[in-house]
């Protein structure tokens, strides 16, 4: 873990690499989007977390032209809304995320939440995979899946129904570990993406969580993201801000001990965003 740096990446079991830490975008107006996302990538990020519903997809993507970055050295990351499950909306999802981007590949593109029943999950899925074989998308994967949804897809795709589950997607943080979805990637070599790693910012004036900024002469969010690395996890972290978009990078030159680790180890289960998992039960 300690050889872990901003240039650092994982492989997924699609054979692509995927950086170890991402810039997400969520709630970041379309106005704005270019200009963070560009000042992102001068940074150092590689790693740029989209969707379809976020409706900024064609400023994420002008970030990557702008930054003069060769687009291999760069992830991009979509997602199928909740709106669009379903073979035939999810081909068309796809399309209009590619030439919103105008990209000629995705690097990763999502179902957002398993929403819509089983026959769209896989209904989406396949549209997914078509995707894939046909250059558009070069890795799939799932987000807000339950187990049991997770499991649904893995028999799925075991009885022929094609591709590969490579990362999954979750609100995950101490408030909120779900520990037992983690398990289940990762004993699958699946990517586990953490998205709100900060929490939303409702927890950086926890006594515990100050504590280790202080220890370790970081802040509260840098702590954050630090944890979901030494989890073995993508962290999103998102921000509008200069200087807190730099922040959320400098992570790499210290290290949670194990006692630290312990400490965020909390028996709480606290999302602060919407929750699919217990939601959809169909």
């Amino acid at each position: 873990m300690a050889d872990l740096t901003l240039q650092s990446t994982y492989k997924l079991v699609s054979g692509f690499e995927i950086p170890a830490l991402g810039f997400g975008v969520y709630q970041t107006p379309a106005d704005v989007t270019e200009k963070v996302a560009l000042k992102a990538l001068e940074v150092g990020y590689r790693h740029i977390d989209c969707a379809k519903v976020y409706r900024n997809e064609a400023e994420s993507a002008e970030a990557i032209r702008q930054s003069g970055l060769d687009r291999s050295k760069i992830f991009y990351t979509s997602k199928v809304p909740t709106s669009c499950m379903g073979y035939e909306q999810a081909k068309q999802a796809i399309g209009e995320s590619l030439t919103a981007a105008k990209l000629d590949y995705i690097d990763l593109m999502l179902i957002h939440a398993p929403y819509g029943g089983k026959e769209a999950r896989l209904g989406t899925w396949r549209a997914l995979v078509e995707a894939q074989k046909a250059g558009k998308i070069r890795s799939l994967g799932v987000s807000n899946y339950g187990i049991q949804h997770l499991e649904e897809l893995e028999e799925y795709i075991k009885n022929g129904g094609g591709g590969e589950i490579t990362v999954g997607q979750y609100e995950i943080h101490p408030w909120c570990p779900r520990e037992d979805i983690a398990s289940w990637l990762k004993k699958r070599n699946v990517i586990v993406e953490a998205y709100s790693p900060l929490v939303q910012a409702t927890r950086m004036e926890e006594p515990l969580l100050k504590k280790l900024a202080e220890k370790h002469g970081k802040s509260p969010a840098q702590v954050l993201v630090r944890w979901s690395l030494q989890k073995g996890y993508v962290p999103l972290p998102k921000s509008a801000t200069e200087s807190r978009i730099r922040e959320n990078a400098e992570v790499f030159d210290f290290i949670l001990s194990e006692e630290d680790m312990a400490t965020l180890a909390l028996d709480e289960y606290a999302p602060v965003c919407w929750d699919p998992i217990r939601d959809c039960k169909e």
